[in-house]
């Protein structure tokens, strides 16, 4: 009986020593703490989010704001305002350089920023729509000077043939006008005719031949001149 009550006994778990108990009440101190910091943060975080959506009401019914800028704000808070805004139909974005610095801008849907003031934020600088107005006329008139002097360039790479006024004083008007006609460009092979490229006689061959093209219109112009004539 002796031998059977001491093994229960040594089975039994033994009772915690001094620091055993020490390290199990410094751990439900910690839990205490810890699940009492969760409700507060939790309590904070409902208590900011109902603060937004009075604050995010108001800005709707105000007729006289289109956009609405909050001061710098952490990330949690960011993400509860983001959420609140979204449920209010508004647009919202956040903006700054780093963490410390970002903060929530809110846009009525009928006023939603362009591209251009978005850029402007996110650069750090102040919006003015008359500035972003002159900035992007001067843009408009640069690009249509561009594109009046690129088509100024294409003309003058094919200029109009002056061949008449350079031989006119050698071969007359009408053999000039003759010359020019059968040197008329064409623009399928970069300023110079069809024939031109087939005609392989030197410019005094053709001149030649034009002038005795033209002595034989005024010798059959003569001849039926004096057929008539008698």
């Amino acid at each position: 009986m002796a031998d059977l009550l001491g093994s229960i006994l040594n089975s039994m778990e033994k009772p915690p020593t001094v620091g055993d108990q020490e390290s199990r009440r410094k751990a439900r101190e910690q839990a205490a703490r810890l699940k009492k910091m969760e409700e507060h943060e939790k309590r904070k975080k409902a208590e900011f989010r109902k603060k937004m959506e009075k604050e995010v009401s108001d800005f709707i019914q105000d007729s006289s704001q289109q956009k609405r800028k909050y001061n710098p704000m952490g990330k949690i808070e960011r993400s509860i305002l983001h959420d609140v805004a979204e449920v209010a139909g508004l647009t919202s974005f956040s903006f700054g350089e780093d963490e410390e610095s970002r903060y929530v801008m809110l846009f009525k849907k009928e006023f939603a920023p362009s591209d251009e003031e978005l850029e402007a934020y996110r650069k750090g600088e102040e919006w003015d729509p008359q500035l972003a107005e002159q900035r992007r006329r001067l843009k408009e008139q640069a690009a249509l000077e561009e594109t009046e002097s690129s088509q100024t360039k294409k003309v003058e790479a094919c200029p109009n043939s002056n061949y008449r006024d350079k031989y006119s004083h050698l071969i007359g008007t009408s053999a000039a006008k003759d010359a020019a006609h059968t040197l008329e460009a064409n623009s399928a092979y970069g300023c110079v005719p069809v024939a031109n490229k087939r005609d392989t006689r030197s410019i005094e061959e053709a001149m030649n031949a034009i002038r005795a093209k033209k002595r034989q219109k005024l010798e059959d112009d003569t001849g039926a001149h004096s057929s008539s004539s008698s």
